[in-house]
């Protein structure tokens, strides 16, 4: 896996990418599409170089496993839609296969709700677009729901409904039904279209540079790596946990994040949550006191006890200096209110959702001393962070 980076966006430049294109088709006309094998069929790659944008979706399978399977990529130019088929293509290690992803990620992406199209992407191949654009992060700041999703936003933008009637389809079967293709080929169908809307609409109101700032937010790969370190901070019921009891479910929770990774099966598979914070806080010191831990399997037991009761003698020697969230004393609490109302208010001038410039929970974070928060970055400082920094500051 590549490392974290840092992302520096020349707004100019992007921007620039992302003018609005004429369209050369009718947007209720459903462009030619077809299905391509990328393990047998050349022609894709030269089509994708031409391009200096794209329309992308993704269709995978994660139920049974850790990591998704990458099923089918739905790619829209401007005239046509490919419904390319991946499976068995390695590009870590086939050059023609890199080769084409290569050629994928040149032009620039338009998605929509593209995090998890990205961390699978990301996961699969190891390659990141260099410039995204998200329909439903641009639709947000046009003051639609912020999570609206696709055929909703293709409702309200062309007054088109969409059949979602295979939302629960094995997209890993092969030959895929037509009914299948047809249905992932209208999944890009309108992104195109969309983003010239959406963009123009944005452009009129100033907030083109917001919709890109964070669209571009979702390149941070740090996102999608599986940090085995961080595992616990999945887990809800550690953060209350100090001392001992929380240095073991750290290693707990690291154990099993490696394991689900290395066996590439469901992490509550391996071992669920409230098993393993059962061992973290009864602490068993022999095999004969693990084993008998309720909700343990006991063929997790047998394979993976030596390794569990290690993880807890680790936590023994290392211990833990972290200390559970304070709850907000009075003063605190008077503070959040006041930014929770300033945060209202420029959300109220906006025309915006609340949650979409601050959610709570990040108010919370900023009134207990964190600053690397999305609320003191870009449009929103402008917008308000700025002046809760000062609130913050002044005491």
């Amino acid at each position: 896996m590549q490392g974290s980076v840092t992302i520096t966006i020349c707004k100019e430049a992007i921007i620039s990418r992302y003018l609005p294109q004429p369209k050369t088709l009718s947007i209720h006309v459903m462009p030619e599409y077809q299905f391509v094998d990328l393990q047998t069929d050349d022609r894709l790659e030269t089509t994708i170089k031409k391009q200096s944008r794209i329309g992308i979706d993704t269709e995978f399978i994660r139920e049974k496993t850790f990591l998704a399977q990458l099923c089918l990529i739905q790619i829209a130019t401007e005239d046509h839609i490919y419904c390319a088929d991946p499976m068995g293509l390695d590009a870590r290690s086939d050059d023609r296969a890199r080769a084409l992803w290569q050629a994928i990620t040149g032009p620039a992406w338009v998605l929509h709700s593209g995090r998890q199209d990205l961390e699978v992407i990301y996961q699969t191949v190891d390659l990141m677009p260099n410039e995204i654009f998200d329909t439903q992060v641009a639709a947000a700041l046009l003051g639609y729901q912020p999570q609206i999703g696709y055929g909703n936003l293709v409702n309200e933008l062309f007054d088109i409904k969409l059949a979602k009637t295979h939302t629960r389809a094995d997209w890993s079967q092969r030959p895929l039904p037509d009914a299948l293709i047809k249905y992932a080929a209208e999944d890009v169908q309108y992104l195109l279209p969309a983003y010239d809307t959406l963009s123009e609409r944005l452009d009129k109101l100033g907030r083109m540079e917001w919709a890109v700032e964070d669209s571009m937010n979702l390149l941070d790969v740090s996102l999608y790596e599986n940090d085995a370190s961080k595992a616990i901070n999945r887990l809800e019921g550690a953060r209350n946990l100090r001392g001992r009891a929380r240095s073991a479910a750290a290693n707990l929770a690291a154990w099993r994040e490696r394991e689900a990774l290395r066996r590439n099966r469901p992490r509550q598979w391996i071992m669920r949550d409230t098993v393993l914070l059962e061992i973290a806080v009864s602490q068993p010191d022999t095999m004969k006191k693990l084993s008998a831990t309720p909700g343990l399997a006991e063929r997790t037991a047998a394979r993976a006890g030596d390794q569990l009761l290690r993880a807890l003698a680790d936590a023994e020697i290392e211990q833990s200096d972290y200390e559970p969230p304070q709850k907000p004393d009075e003063r605190q609490k008077a503070v959040l209110k006041k930014m929770q109302s300033q945060v209202s208010d420029a959300a109220e001038e906006l025309g915006l959702a609340t949650e979409l410039i601050a959610p709570k929970k990040e108010l919370s974070s900023a009134m207990l001393g964190s600053r690397n928060l999305r609320i003191f970055r870009g449009w929103r400082r402008e917008t308000v962070g700025q002046r809760l920094l000062e609130m913050l500051e002044s005491g």
